[in-house]
């Protein structure tokens, strides 16, 4: 516990010494913040990474409703059909890698460009309702997007003033989007009998607004620009290796990436699976258990808008160490009560509690590393974290083939339990200091 506190009073140390070296005082590196008014492109540049998110949110939140149609158009098993979660892994973890890089000679343009074009390709081959594995290839794609817009935004909008608050719209947008997802899918396959690969053409059409408006709105931030901002020093320091390698920012890397990859696998598992879940568990019907999906990911937005700003107001410490014990004990109410109803409030109020941690870990990393390192490790913890998006509802998919959907909530409630320690382990923080 010693050395803990030791790492954590070293840690500003660091970050002051790096500063007066390329002589800037902490005073210069707060007012060169940007705010999502300053520079005024960002009044513009700030709604359009709220719209990139909705999609992201959308793409997410599609796998719940459409599994179940997924497994018969198919004839796919449980461990099959759980491959539309793995299979972002890979996308995921090439964003993770690359991310720095394409900052580096892009600039904020290269994402803006590249992100909404991997998406639009994914989407029009899914509509396509090709042979199973070139399904799978395309969600690989769609992956790599969602990978590089949650890194490449998390880390810009983390950096700037007041950033729990943007990062809470910010995110709370992706729980818009994966809120009306499995309305609108739900909707179009059970109600209007349209067949499920023809939600994708709605994902087309949000795919190529996002592609234009990205691209528009950041296609003055080149690489260039993105270098001149800063030094050389930074440049050198500021890469993948300095965030996972070297301590002690790797320890602070590794910590907020292994929090996402547990945080996020268990809102993809719970919104990917619940449907599935109230339909062979709770004997619900197709479109009652897909409005579960619908209260879940509705608690999830307006958690992250409404504890958005009560979150920076008790700190991000204390909050978060509220919030799970909160979100555990519904989980338990959700697992051990068998009644439908009693189900789906649980759920409802559980995404509510859940809503506010990524913006959270995001604004807690900002604050324990100097800002050249942002970029990177941000970007790292969000592509990695989304992983975890992958691997647990494939898991979880992959035990339900053997054991039954009801495994999905002793799996959940172990995540929750993990959170909880890796978020104890990370050093105290103070205040933002905008």
């Amino acid at each position: 516990m010693a050395t803990m506190t030791e790492t954590i009073e070293l840690q500003p140390q660091t970050e002051t010494t790096n500063l007066s070296r390329d002589d800037q005082s902490d005073s210069a590196i707060i007012n060169s913040q940007q705010t999502w008014k300053e520079p005024s492109i960002n009044k513009y540049r700030v709604p359009v990474t709220f719209w990139s998110l909705a999609v992201t949110g959308m793409n997410d939140a599609s796998y719940g409703p459409l599994l179940p149609y997924l497994e018969s158009y198919y004839d796919l098993s449980y461990v099959i059909v759980s491959l539309v979660f793995l299979s972002p892994f890979v996308g995921y973890t090439l964003s993770a890698l690359i991310n720095n890089s394409i900052h580096m000679k892009f600039g904020q343009r290269g994402v803006a460009f590249i992100a909404p074009t991997a998406h639009l390709i994914a989407y029009i081959i899914i509509c396509l309702h090709p042979p199973y594995p070139v399904l799978v290839v395309a969600f690989i794609l769609a992956g790599f997007g969602n990978g590089l817009v949650d890194s490449a935004w998390n880390a810009w909008i983390g950096a700037m003033q007041n950033a729990n608050e943007i990062l809470g719209l910010l995110h709370g947008s992706y729980g818009a989007g994966a809120t009306i997802a499995p309305l609108i899918a739900t909707s179009m396959i059970s109600k209007a009998g349209f067949p499920w690969y023809s939600w994708y053409y709605v994902m087309i059409g949000v795919a190529l607004i996002e592609l234009a408006t990205s691209v528009h709105a950041f296609w003055g931030a080149n690489g260039t620009v993105y270098r001149s901002a800063t030094s050389a020093e930074e440049q050198s320091k500021g890469g993948l290796a300095q965030v996972t390698l070297k301590m002690p920012a790797a320890r602070i890397t590794w910590l907020c990436a292994a929090f996402l990859l547990c945080y996020v696998g268990s809102e993809v598992a719970l919104g990917g699976w619940i449907v599935q879940f109230m339909l062979k568990v709770r004997d619900g019907t197709e479109f009652a258990s897909g409005m579960v999906s619908v209260g879940f990911w509705l608690g999830i937005t307006l958690g992250r808008i409404v504890l958005g700003f009560i979150t920076p107001r008790i700190g991000e410490k204390l909050a978060v160490s509220i919030y799970l014990p909160i979100a555990m004990g519904l989980e338990l109410l959700f697992w051990l009560v068998p009644s439908f109803y009693v189900s789906a409030v649980a759920v409802s109020f559980q995404g509510f509690f859940l809503g506010p941690m990524f913006p959270a870990i995001i604004v807690v990393t900002t604050k324990l590393l100097p800002k050249h390192l942002h970029v990177p490790a941000v970007g790292f913890a969000a592509a990695f974290g989304g992983s975890g998006g992958a691997i647990f509802p494939f898991a979880i998919g992959a035990l339900a083939q053997a054991k039954g959907v009801q495994v999905l909530q002793p799996i959940i409630l172990s995540l929750f339990a993990v959170q909880l320690v890796l978020w104890l382990c990370l050093p105290r923080i103070g205040r933002k200091k905008d």
